[in-house]
């Protein structure tokens, strides 16, 4: 999939300047696909130059949801880097103004740079908060986040039990290799009874 990005990207940039929306959103879907594929240090210029531009055009044409998806692509690079602190800070500052499946996106980004900094108990408090629904590419996303704010708390049954649905919506919306069902697959043979 990213070798088509890379040559979709190659074309947009050969196309008029209306067409930047175009290739800016080429732009972060391959900083998504680098995340999935694990190269999150090689996805956060990506996001960032996304950002960046989204930033500098704001003002020209409405690109809320862009600049908010490409946020929380931000955040995701950053909880893969380690930087949960900065993670937080993206979806703090924005989860205010997003609705719909990007607030979605903003809650599970707090969800897992909460529970990255160790603050399971505050992740899980969060994790109760009314949220809104998923888009089906999220699927599993924050039953996941919760039952790592489970596990982090030592309460394995409760973390199971969680996992285990987010393992089913997943099965009903992901491809069977997605990253997201490894990692639940990895947090269930954590918290397997003895």
């Amino acid at each position: 999939m990213l070798a088509e990005l890379e040559g979709l990207i190659t074309g947009l940039e050969q196309l008029p300047v209306a067409s930047r929306r175009l290739l800016l959103k080429a732009r972060l879907l391959r900083a998504w696909v680098l995340i999935d594929e694990g190269r999150p240090a090689e996805a956060e210029p990506e996001a960032e130059a996304v950002v960046r531009a989204l930033t500098r055009t704001m003002y020209v044409t409405d690109v809320w949801e862009l600049e908010l998806s490409a946020l929380v692509c931000m955040g995701d690079v950053l909880c893969a880097l380690g930087r949960h602190e900065e993670a937080e800070t993206i979806a703090r500052g924005h989860l205010p103004r997003a609705e719909g499946d990007l607030a979605a996106g903003l809650h599970v980004l707090l969800l897992r740079s909460l529970s990255g900094q160790g603050r399971h108990e505050e992740a899980l408090a969060e994790s109760g908060r009314p949220c809104p629904e998923p888009s089906p590419a999220d699927a599993g996303a924050h039953e996941l986040a919760t039952a790592l704010a489970l596990h982090g708390l030592g309460r394995h049954d409760a973390a199971r039990e969680e996992a285990r649905r987010a393992l089913t919506a997943c099965e009903r919306h992901l491809h069977p290799r997605h990253a997201r069902v490894g990692e639940i697959r990895e947090l269930l043979a954590l918290v397997a009874p003895a």
